[in-house]
């Protein structure tokens, strides 16, 4: 290939990702910008659907606190997610509908592991009702305990419950 081929193939490429910049959909007026400002990630998972399926749905984050880093990225097809058991995650979703428990969720990501740590802020309320939340959390699924009186978040939960408040946050 001569350096005329090669310079005439490198400007179609950026000729093609440049017309698909400008052709892809915008976003609806209340979105809020995404990274860069195009929705590659969306951009990437239209390339892999098939083009006659019904779509998919993907959440993917890399989260850096309390010294921890995460990186977690899950997809399920549509008809996968409308095929499943609704009523079986109401027990997953309703241990993170309690304002106790989201701040629990928070404090244990922002480094507060153990019930005495945990106790020692007013507004969770009494160490019974402390218990009784961390309870509900870790029967859910949200924290696991790792070893007497502390807890952690499964790594596996930090990126779907980050996806989760930002869902809710609209």
């Amino acid at each position: 290939m001569t350096a005329i081929e090669e310079r005439l193939t490198a400007l179609e490429a950026q000729v093609a990702a440049l017309t698909e910049r400008l052709t892809s959909t915008p976003a609806p007026p209340d979105t809020p910008p995404t990274l860069e400002g195009t929705f590659w990630a969306l951009d990437g998972l239209k390339q892999r659907l098939p083009a006659d399926g019904t779509g998919a749905v993907l959440y993917t984050g890399t989260v850096r606190v309390a010294d921890q880093h995460y990186d977690w990225q899950y997809g399920r097809t549509v008809d996968d997610l409308l095929d499943g058991d609704w009523p079986e995650l109401a027990t997953t979703l309703s241990a993170l509908a309690h304002a106790v428990r989201l701040r629990l969720l928070r404090e244990v990501l922002g480094g507060r592991q153990s019930t005495g740590e945990l106790a020692e802020i007013e507004e969770l309320g009494t160490t019974g009702q402390l218990h009784h939340h961390l309870r509900q959390l870790t029967a859910a699924g949200w924290l696991r305990s790792v070893g007497r009186g502390r807890y952690a978040v499964p790594a596996e939960r930090v990126v779907p419950l980050l996806a989760i408040l930002a869902a809710a946050a609209r």
